[in-house]
């Protein structure tokens, strides 16, 4: 056995020449229609109409959505690599697919046929946006402990609550929201909890604040509030009462967006500081000739292919459908984003003042950085979920 996996075998990455032919079709797209006006976004503090229109145009918002809810289809692996080259770009755009999936893969993979067609379709097609909204004031990462309520009446639910940082809200078409059906078992803290689709439109759904982060500008997060919200019952994802399954289950999916959306900032802070030490000279040499810059260089390369081989493994696994998917997606998504954030500090300091002067481009990575060890599940909780996940494979016990 190779602890704590079967396998050696599971250790592969399954990429093809079609993996390729996407990337470079990713990478043409965001070189000639992104890239060029992240000044604008970061300005601004919004992505333009004109990109989200022509990222629907190239199919970009069905990747990873099987083609019969109007999809590209995909499977993780191909969606690591949009995100990645997008955020290489604009890491807020990486944020703007991401969203989306957080919204489509509970339906996907615990809706009804009707909600699948309803909502799936229209989001893959790029007619409509999608958000997920379970982070509350009293925190996020603990989801059993969420305090919105929702209570039966007749044929419909009524949702009362506050939801916070909850990104893509404020262009969302429907959002997932999680709230508690039921008390909480002695034994099972998380029962009780129920998820489900709210519609923008519905009477006493509000989107409020937009929080002022230090980084993702073009797409940061809002307030949602939920003041007697009336959901019908058929909006309920997955059975009531057993929503903590909806909302973890889907986390472990799309936290491989995450280290993707790292990796793609860590590539870009990367090409950076390599492009920078090739034409910068100090004391009669290019920076590159230097000896500790040198180092730092081949140190930011070595964390930026480790941290790609993490999400594409991870990716590989979840797409083959292998249980272990959990703990390699945990690993990657706390290993890229360390690293980016590590490898855009170095930038900075291989870039010295220019690193910190907002026109370069260069710092704002590592505002990005620091963002992607937080949200989908802080970095602490991937580490309790890797040590959980590795104890009850190898041992089938729980921590």
């Amino acid at each position: 056995m190779v602890f704590p996996f079967s396998s050696i075998t599971d250790f592969s990455i399954k990429l093809d020449e079609e993996h390729e032919l996407f990337r470079k079709a990713v990478r043409e797209f965001v070189e000639s229609k992104v890239m060029p006006r992240w000044q604008e976004i970061e300005r601004e503090n919004r992505i333009p109409e004109d990109i989200i229109e022509a990222m629907k145009e190239q199919g970009f918002f069905g990747v990873g959505i099987p083609e019969e809810y109007g999809g590209q289809g995909g499977g993780q692996l191909t969606t690591a690599i949009l995100v990645e080259e997008v955020s290489r770009a604009v890491p807020a755009l990486g944020v703007t697919l991401g969203v989306n999936h957080l919204f489509v893969v509970p339906i996907l993979l615990f809706g009804s046929e009707e909600q699948k067609k309803r909502y799936v379709t229209p989001i893959a097609q790029g007619e409509a946006r999608g958000a997920h909204a379970n982070t509350e004031p009293t925190g996020g990462s603990d989801v059993a402990g969420i305090q919105t309520r929702a209570r039966r009446v007749n044929d419909h639910y009524v949702i009362t609550g506050r939801k916070v940082f909850i990104s893509g809200a404020g262009d969302a078409d429907y959002l997932v929201v999680s709230a508690r059906t039921s008390p909480p078992r002695e034994d099972k803290r998380w029962w009780g909890i129920s998820v489900f689709i709210v519609e923008k439109g519905y009477p006493g759904l509000k989107i409020g604040q937009q929080f002022k982060v230090m980084g993702m500008r073009g797409e940061q997060p809002y307030e949602v509030i939920l003041d007697e919200v009336k959901v019908p019952a058929e909006n309920l994802v997955g059975p009531e009462n057993e929503g903590f399954k909806v909302i973890v289950t889907t986390y472990d999916h799309t936290r491989i967006g995450i280290a993707a959306q790292a990796v793609g900032i860590a590539q870009a802070a990367f090409e950076k500081a390599l492009n920078y030490a090739l034409q910068r000279e100090t004391f009669g040499q290019l920076l590159i000739q230097h000896q500790m810059i040198i180092q730092k260089l081949a140190d930011m390369y070595m964390r930026l292919e480790a941290a790609r081989l993490l999400t594409y493994w991870a990716a590989s696994l979840a797409d083959q459908g292998k249980k272990e998917f959990i703990v390699a997606a945990s690993l990657a998504k706390a290993f890229a984003t360390e690293a980016a954030e590590w490898i855009a500090r170095q930038a900075i300091q291989i870039h010295g003042g220019y690193g910190v002067d907002v026109e370069t481009g260069v710092e704002r990575y590592l505002r990005d950085a620091i963002i992607t060890t937080i949200y989908e599940g802080t970095n602490e909780i991937q580490r309790l979920t890797i040590v959980r996940q590795l104890v009850r494979q190898a041992f089938g016990l729980k921590i």
